[in-house]
């Protein structure tokens, strides 16, 4: 008699990727619980007599009284949060409402349509092409400016075949070498060589080398990752959401013929971004002077396409509703920060970095200071607050070793600017995935491999730098 065996077939649950707010609430009860366990400690602070900042008192360093976080407190940290990210939540919004209006004029659409034509054969001129421009833009501005450019970006993008990572990361990582090089900027390389004592923006021969090793580095990755979604879209990191987009793709009207309005609503929509550079640049415009030239923006074009005021509002309305999902993220990222400061850790995490530096053997110093930065940049998210915190600890250190302190200052350029485009706590890096409607862990899938990269390329550029005796002018 034959027996037969039942075999069974276990089939393996699919692990489910957390949603981004259960991912960003960890880390929120992650930091309380830091604040219950880490000792609170402090540096005195005192007035830099150059830069006006506030800096800290490197070698009085005390612990103090544990002000530990409850967690009951965590829901009103949160609410805090929000209130704190206001202007950049509004601005994510206001960008969403008056790009719909835009939009739904068909101005881009039946841009896109020629320009796509002009660049045949040639699509690939377009990344380098964008990625310089917003890295040349953002030597002495913040990423942060330019998040109302992404939409555009991702339509170029888009028409030529690529998805909507390709587009956002012709703007947001070229401006992120830009910034994290720290070749003219203001906020971050002045501030840390003020405290340092180096004439203002010294060393710039190096730092203008720094910028064009990155440069080409990103538009190699971003046009490597180009080539293969136009060869293969379903290879696209993004493939759900450019499904959808191909379904708008279809609708007869969503590339129409270019007509005389559309000019009209193209210079309307130029002169405006025009004015955001401008005032950016020479009149320290920050977000909330941003967001009511887009405010313009979507009323003005709207308008000059013949809408009636009604229908802007209603489509105003439609743009900002899809967007809250990722405008609500960056008041929860900031909450992380709150609760550090709030739990008064933040400082010992601080001197425990420095002395660990100074243990270190002396060819890792160089890259430990680096990563260290990049480290402390999740903890300290503001450019010139950072150097205010850690360049007085790390400069000692930094004499203490024999390095030189204009490759401290670089160390601190690098590992305040780099992380900013994988920390959920980035305001600029969330901002930019909002508008582009990417989630994190899909950013995440493509960025993490260029991270690595990048950090790789900055311990090899401050070794470099350690060994030529960067500096000191």
């Amino acid at each position: 008699m034959q027996t037969t065996e039942k075999i069974k077939v276990v089939s393996k649950k699919k692990f489910d990727f957390p949603h981004t707010y259960v991912i960003i609430f960890g880390l929120i009860l992650f930091a309380t619980l830091l604040t219950w366990i880490v000792p609170a400690g402090s540096f005195p602070r005192i007035k830099d007599a150059v830069t006006g900042k506030t800096v800290i008192v490197a070698d009085q360093f005390s612990f103090i009284k544990n002000t530990p976080v409850s967690i009951m407190d965590v829901p009103l940290k949160v609410v805090s949060g929000l209130n704190k990210s206001s202007s950049i939540i509004f601005l994510i919004l206001i960008v969403g409402g008056a790009f719909h209006v835009i939009l739904k004029t068909g101005m881009f659409q039946a841009l896109t349509t020629k320009v796509t034509k002009f660049f045949a054969n040639k699509e690939e001129l377009i990344i380098p092409a964008f990625t310089s421009i917003f890295a040349l833009a953002c030597m002495t501005m913040g990423v942060n400016t330019f998040i109302g450019f992404a939409p555009v970006a991702i339509m170029l993008a888009r028409s030529m075949g690529y998805d909507a990572i390709v587009g956002v990361s012709m703007v947001i990582l070229g401006g992120a070498i830009g910034f994290s090089t720290g070749t003219f900027n203001p906020f971050t390389t002045g501030v840390a060589q003020a405290l340092a004592g180096l004439p203002l923006f010294s060393g710039l021969g190096y730092r203008i080398f720094c910028f064009a090793v990155y440069l080409i580095v990103t538009n190699i990755y971003i046009i490597k990752y180009a080539k293969k979604v136009k060869k293969n879209p379903e290879l696209s990191v993004v493939y759900e959401l450019e499904q959808q987009e191909n379904d708008f793709k279809k609708d007869e009207n969503a590339f129409p013929e270019i007509q005389k309005k559309h000019y009209l609503v193209l210079a309307i929509v130029l002169v405006l971004f025009g004015l955001l550079v401008y005032g950016g640049a020479n009149w320290h415009w920050g977000l909330n002077e941003s967001a009511a030239v887009f405010i313009w923006m979507g009323i003005l074009g709207g308008l000059a396409y013949g809408f009636t005021p009604s229908t802007i509002a209603k489509e105003f309305v439609s743009g900002a509703k899809g967007l809250i999902f990722g405008a609500l993220i960056i008041g929860l990222a900031r909450t992380i920060s709150i609760i550090l400061d709030d739990g008064k850790i933040l400082d010992t995490a601080v001197y425990y970095l420095g002395n660990g530096l100074a243990a270190l053997p002396q060819v890792l110093q160089s890259i430990g200071m680096f990563l260290m930065q990049l480290f402390i940049n999740g903890l300290v998210t503001s450019g010139s607050g950072q150097a205010a915190v850690t360049m007085p600890i790390m400069l000692p250190v930094a004499d203490m070793i024999g390095m030189t302190r204009q490759t401290a200052v670089l160390a601190f350029n690098f590992g305040d600017g780099l992380s900013n485009y994988v920390l959920p706590t980035s305001s600029a890096l969330m901002g930019f995935l909002a508008i582009a409607n990417i989630s994190y862990e899909d950013w995440m899938k493509y960025m993490g491999k260029l991270f690595g990269i990048w950090v790789v390329t900055g311990a090899i550029l401050i070794i470099i730098a350690n060994m030529i005796g960067y500096g000191p002018f």
